[in-house]
């Protein structure tokens, strides 16, 4: 098991390249800035291929489950999947047997999306100058770190 300390209170820890926060918000910035072209040949944009990623693992999750899954609200995967439905992608279905919940389905379309961007992972592997097992690494690492900075999540002991 790995002892961890908390650091002394220091004014170094103040200098922006020290924050975690910001080298993950920079990160963000530069990963979403690096899908554009690879999404704008798919017609999606990067929010949408998050929402198609899901859908390609498993078709017909409920709105619901695909706003925990992206963690987005409603009022941001609303207008989302409206224009996912407008371009022939999904379909949005009431759920017969409860008629409260809505159903995401893949259309024809959105199912052949997929054999498109099936390139798309290696092409962020190759531009981050890592192989897939080393992206696969660190996505796990922080999927790690967002778990321990999410409360709503059990940590493990």
């Amino acid at each position: 098991m790995v002892e961890r300390t908390t650091p002394q209170p220091d004014d170094r820890w103040l200098r922006l390249d020290h924050q975690l926060c910001f080298a993950l918000y920079s990160s963000s910035l530069a990963m979403t800035k690096l899908y554009k072209p690879l999404l704008d040949p798919l017609g999606l944009t990067y929010p949408q291929y998050l929402a198609m990623l899901v859908l390609w693992e498993s078709d017909g999750v409920t709105v619901s489950r695909l706003g925990e899954r992206l963690t987005l609200d409603s009022g941001t995967l609303t207008p989302l999947l409206k224009r996912l439905e407008s371009a022939g992608l999904v379909q949005r279905l009431r759920d017969s047997a409860d008629e409260r919940r809505v159903l995401l389905r893949l259309t024809r379309a959105g199912r052949a999306l997929k054999k498109k961007a099936v390139g798309v992972p290696a092409a962020i592997a190759c531009s981050a100058g890592c192989d897939l097992a080393e992206l696969a690494l660190l996505t796990s690492r922080l999927t790690d770190l967002r778990r321990q900075l999410t409360p709503s999540t059990p940590r493990a002991a």
